[in-house]
């Protein structure tokens, strides 16, 4: 190959190279800005990304803002209604794993659980805590509430709430706080004994209802919210396994009830 044919050789491959690196630049910038673009936006508890920005941070969590039944709330000034029994059957419950998101720490299940509110069946499909209480009954906060959420066929959404107030050891805290995942991200498997502790009775009679939504964007609307009257236990040693897998609060302030009524 004589000078002349190598220096267009060299030429026409420098051009061809560039092209290349032309043309493979702006498609991975194009794949980033959609897996941006696709990702979750980022929330928390306190600063620009707590709980009174959640609605400005996502056009998905406008819910979190604009929604007019929102929760949680203070239960005070609730009306007798002589609600019906809600009925409990949770026999065989079979976890798979308990996990710290960075949010709660949430016990999933496979099987197991549901009730039966409305005349339909919802499924148990996890539950999870939030220190302080996010409801509040007459202005008082509970040490820990326990959300346990249920689903029915159409993917409606039932939430029982439980409230633990300060005392002794509680059972199921403790088989579930061996396994606590002290670490945002962590997750650790769990066997069905972690949740003999986990009783309730057949028929649920004592409790007060509301319609709300979720606690955490998207703060989705529509979800029945059922808080039990009967509390169970938490100790301050218990209560401090909790805080130091967060390691801050995770409650949500209570919301203004508007034109809502609470009934038990």
């Amino acid at each position: 190959m004589n000078k002349k044919a190598l220096t267009i050789f060299v030429s026409s491959a420098l051009i061809l190279m560039a092209g290349v690196l032309n043309a493979s630049g702006p498609d991975q910038s194009v794949t980033k800005e959609k897996k941006q673009a696709h990702a979750a936006p980022h929330w928390g508890y306190a600063g620009a990304e707590g709980a009174e920005n959640w609605g400005k941070l996502s056009p998905k969590f406008a819910a979190c803002e604009a929604g007019r039944n929102q929760s949680p709330i203070d239960l005070k000034e609730v009306v007798d209604a002589d609600l019906p029994a809600i009925k409990f059957k949770y026999t065989m419950l079979s976890p798979t794993d308990i996990v710290n998101n960075g949010h709660t720490v949430q016990v999933n299940l496979w099987s197991g659980g549901e009730i039966t509110l409305d005349d339909e069946v919802f499924t148990l499909k996890q539950f999870h805590f939030h220190t302080p209480s996010e409801n509040t009954i007459n202005g008082k906060h509970f040490p820990l509430e326990a959300h346990l959420v249920h689903l029915n066929k159409k993917n409606e959404i039932a939430v029982v709430a439980i409230m633990f107030e300060p005392g002794k050891d509680d059972e199921l805290l403790t088989a579930l706080w061996k396994n606590i995942p002290l670490k945002a991200g962590e997750s650790h498997r769990l066997d069905a004994t972690a949740l003999r502790a986990m009783e309730f009775e057949s028929e649920l009679k004592s409790y007060y209802r509301f319609n709300g939504s979720l606690t955490t964007p998207p703060c989705t609307e529509g979800v029945r919210w059922i808080v039990m009257k009967t509390t169970r236990h938490i100790s301050k040693a218990q209560l401090s396994v909790f805080e130091k897998a967060l390691t801050e609060p995770n409650n949500r302030p209570v919301q203004p009830l508007n034109a809502r009524v609470v009934v038990d």
